[in-house]
């Protein structure tokens, strides 16, 4: 965003630019003391005025369509994972999405235990039912792949993918009703 559209970094973030290009622009360590440095210490909310201003960047029409742009990228390589495992579904779709997102796709470790898993599947099984019992199988070995902390937060919110409702961080999710997501081509 700096980068393609500094007038409206510059707009957006006045005075503060120069810390947050700093920040960009160091390695891990000085990103996140940057973001450290933004948030409240307990709540972890962002403080103004950076709460403001990233609110603004992200009303920007600018900052919008570079995140349609990175998100079409996530979302084809998503659909690239849906062919590599015989997904058809949009829940399948948003269930690579969320991966490719969150924990930026499947190790061949992990393709290796979702394909022995595959597997073991009744050839029997309606369509509907496969598409489910594979998101399942994918959700549960992503989520063990995960760092062990987070195994679990992983873990309800790819089945809660994969099984169109749930409830992630105590909020209700029903991804048809609120979404349109269903188990549908």
């Amino acid at each position: 965003m700096i980068r393609r559209h500094p007038d409206v970094a510059a707009a957006v973030f006045g005075e503060h630019l120069g810390e947050l290009a700093a920040a960009l622009a160091g390695g891990k360590r000085e990103l996140m003391a940057f973001a450290a440095g933004v948030q409240h210490p307990v709540t972890h909310t962002i403080l103004e005025p950076w709460r403001g201003m990233f609110k603004a960047l992200g009303r920007s029409e600018a900052f919008q369509a570079i995140e349609l742009e990175c998100a079409g990228a996530l979302y084809q390589a998503a659909r690239k994972l849906c062919t590599e495992y015989g997904l058809w579904s949009q829940r399948g779709q948003a269930l690579m999405f969320d991966i490719k997102v969150q924990n930026g796709g499947i190790g061949s470790t992990v393709r290796g235990r979702i394909l022995a898993d595959f597997a073991g599947l009744g050839a029997d099984l309606p369509g509907e039912s496969i598409e489910l019992e594979k998101m399942r199988i994918i959700a549960n070995r992503r989520a063990e792949a995960a760092k062990p902390r987070w195994a679990e937060d992983v873990r309800t919110r790819k089945l809660c993918i994969a099984n169109g409702a749930g409830v992630v961080h105590g909020i209700p999710y029903n991804l048809e009703d609120q979404f349109g997501i269903a188990l549908a081509r």
